[in-house]
């Protein structure tokens, strides 16, 4: 499966409905830990709505880092979620639940789909996936 194919299964468990935006990028990505779907599922289930008040870290971005640290055995893994991290922010336009929900012109700043695709994009372009 490739990178953007990864990525459209997480926007498609996003907005089908039972997975939070962590949940949706960690499930994409399982392939790339040694953790079943179901596992990421419940390991990231309190990562939502910026840590379960809008206030934090989108869990979209949550979901990136927690995928990189396993597939990276936490080796150079603070590097790489910071990079993930810095262009997660130039594509999105910020970090922060609260922040990528706040309505400008009626939408949002990068809705939640959005945010699922470019996690699990720029995690795939970090890690030289294809």
């Amino acid at each position: 499966m490739t990178i953007s194919e990864r990525a459209e299964k997480a926007v498609q468990l996003k907005t089908m409905g039972g997975y939070n935006c962590s949940q949706a990028v960690t499930a994409a990505l399982a392939d790339q830990t040694d953790l079943t779907e179901e596992q990421l599922k419940n390991l990231t289930a309190g990562f939502c709505a910026g840590m379960g008040n809008l206030e934090a870290t989108c869990g979209a971005l949550i979901g990136a880092g927690m995928i990189a640290g396993l597939k990276s055995e936490g080796k150079g893994t603070l590097a790489l979620t910071r990079q993930i991290q810095e262009e997660f922010a130039d594509r999105c336009g910020a970090l922060r639940c609260k922040d990528l929900k706040a309505m400008t012109d009626g939408k949002p700043l990068c809705p939640c789909e959005e945010c699922v695709r470019n996690a699990v994009l720029i995690y795939g372009e970090k890690m030289g996936l294809a």
